[in-house]
């Protein structure tokens, strides 16, 4: 799991939290398309197959909740990488 798809992910989801209810809500897909097969989620936005495959027939409801599983995955992510991963070397 990439401490950029974590990052993305979070950000993507303050703003699906401050959606107003009716409105659709988007996909988390950042266009970075590939499963690491040792945590079986997409490298880009932290889904598994089935939640990629079944985005487009899920509600609105479904897909909330596949955003908070995804805060949850970036939280995770997030503790695993130390705060000067992304800083660049002397």
């Amino acid at each position: 799991m990439t401490s950029y798809a974590a990052r993305q992910v979070r950000r993507k989801l303050r703003d699906i939290a401050a959606l107003p209810a009716g409105e659709p809500v988007p996909s988390p897909c950042i266009c970075i398309c590939r499963v690491d097969p040792r945590s079986g989620l997409c490298d880009g936005c932290l889904r598994t197959i089935d939640e990629i495959a079944g985005w487009t027939s899920m509600s609105d409801a479904g897909k909330r909740e596949v955003w908070t599983r995804l805060g949850e995955r970036a939280g995770a992510a997030g503790a695993a990488v130390p705060q000067d991963a992304g800083a660049p070397k002397p």
